[in-house]
């Protein structure tokens, strides 16, 4: 009987000790429900909108070509647009001259074709366009055997012919010379009026420095970026007068040499015509 009672009362302390065993797991398995607590925290997703948004704005460059003209002063305008008035009077003279040189290219091969064919140099001046440095020279040439009379009689009619055609190719020539001096002078002189621009802003920028007191990157950066501004726009001036130039000239001396060959080839024609009227048709 009394080992039974033993039994009956360890039986109760094994169950009470499951039962304080047991409680902390279950609590432990009920803790994780209370997550749902941080759900609060599901809106930092919607800064990301703010931040795309920054992402997009647009700042305005302070020192591009906009700020250099409203922010410069008298002489940096005038210098700018001397710049520009230069860049366009070299880009007129280049295409004005290779219009006129096809021109004139356009007029040789026309003589070369229905000049000499014609039964008389009259007739075949008569043949060319109005405005062909070939007609020119021809008529030129018929005017010099008509007024070879009183005292430019006595003045060998071979030397006065050959005068009289020389001095028409050289009126063509100088004709094809028009506007490179122009660009000469550009070639030369823009890269110094861009770096007289580049001087001044300089200038600007020991100056602000100066007032500032410290030499900060925003007292500097305008002043610096328009010399250097100044700089490229002279080069870019001068770059292509440069290239027009010497492009031109080699166009002109092939242009001439057929003018040339021409008055050489009329000069002997108007010396071979047997008679004045002959030559005149």
């Amino acid at each position: 009987m009394l080992k039974m009672t033993r039994l009956a009362a360890l039986a109760a302390v094994l169950s009470l000790a499951s039962a304080f065993m047991v409680a902390p797991l279950t609590v432990q398995a009920q803790t994780p429900p209370t997550a749902p607590t941080a759900a609060p925290a599901a809106p930092a997703p919607a800064a990301a909108p703010a931040a795309a948004v920054k992402s997009t704005e647009v700042v305005d460059n302070p020192y591009g070509l906009e700020a250099l003209w409203k922010g410069g002063d008298l002489v940096a305008r005038i210098t700018l647009g001397i710049l520009v008035i230069m860049s366009m009077g070299s880009w007129y003279i280049i295409i004005t001259k290779v219009y006129e040189q096809a021109k004139m290219n356009k007029a040789a091969r026309a003589a070369e074709k229905s000049f000499w064919g014609a039964p008389s140099v009259r007739a075949g001046a008569e043949g060319l366009k109005k405005n062909s440095p070939f007609r020119f020279i021809a008529e030129t040439g018929l005017e010099a055997t008509d007024k070879h009379v009183g005292l430019l009689g006595n003045v060998d009619m071979n030397e006065w012919i050959t005068m009289s055609i020389q001095r028409s190719i050289d009126n063509v020539s100088s004709r094809t010379q028009d506007g490179l001096a122009f660009l000469a002078t550009v070639g030369s002189t823009a890269p110094f009026v861009g770096l007289f621009g580049t001087v001044w802003g300089i200038y600007h920028a020991l100056t602000a420095i100066g007032i500032a007191g410290q030499a900060s990157i925003d007292k500097v950066a305008g002043p610096v970026g328009e010399a250097l501004i100044m700089t490229a726009f002279g080069l870019a001036v001068a770059v292509p007068a440069v290239l027009g130039y010497n492009w031109l000239v080699r166009r002109n001396k092939s242009a001439m040499e057929k003018v040339r060959g021409f008055g050489a080839d009329l000069h002997a024609v108007l010396l071979a015509a047997p008679s004045k009227q002959a030559a005149r048709g």
